[in-house]
């Protein structure tokens, strides 16, 4: 099973449009958003996948949990847990370092994403793969990452 992660698409529709577009290419079964959203509308524009969110440090949370809510999505407010193929999945924004960091270093995650930085980074620390997709704005090179499970192969893809 083939993921895509994304953060701080901070309610660029074109961008979300031209990631959407990737995604679907890359044959994802799921999305994960890493935060900064920015919008309703970048909710409405994966509604073709599974899609799990948080809410990242420039969010609107009661704006966005109604859209999430309404498109059937999941909402996982300021943390995510979930397990896909037999792994367990840590998901938040990473503007909290110090939580970004007690997740990463608590060897209870196999994979652990967060965006924040607008920099892209695929890192493994101990057993726990690290994955900040970068963002889709007020980035040089916008870009998202694609993970493939059960393996936590990952990999970085620049639009």
């Amino acid at each position: 099973m083939r993921i895509g992660i994304l953060s701080d698409t901070h309610g660029r529709i074109d961008r979300t449009q031209e990631a959407v577009r990737m995604l679907e290419s890359l044959k994802v079964a799921a999305v994960l958003h890493c935060g900064d959203i920015g919008s309703a509308e970048i909710v409405r524009l994966l509604r073709g996948w599974p899609c799990h969110f948080v809410f990242g440090n420039v969010d609107d949370p009661d704006l966005l949990r109604e859209a999430i809510l309404e498109a059937g999505q999941t909402c996982h407010e300021w943390f995510g847990s979930l397990e896909v193929e037999d792994r367990k999945i840590a998901l938040l924004h990473g503007d909290d370092y110090r939580r970004l960091r007690q997740t990463i270093a608590s060897g209870q995650w196999d994979l652990v994403c967060h965006g924040h930085t607008h920099v892209a980074d695929i890192r493994t620390e101990g057993r726990t793969v690290v994955v900040n997709p970068g963002a889709l704005h007020r980035s040089a090179r916008p870009s998202l990452a694609v993970v493939d499970l059960p393996s936590l192969k990952a990999t970085p893809v620049t639009l």
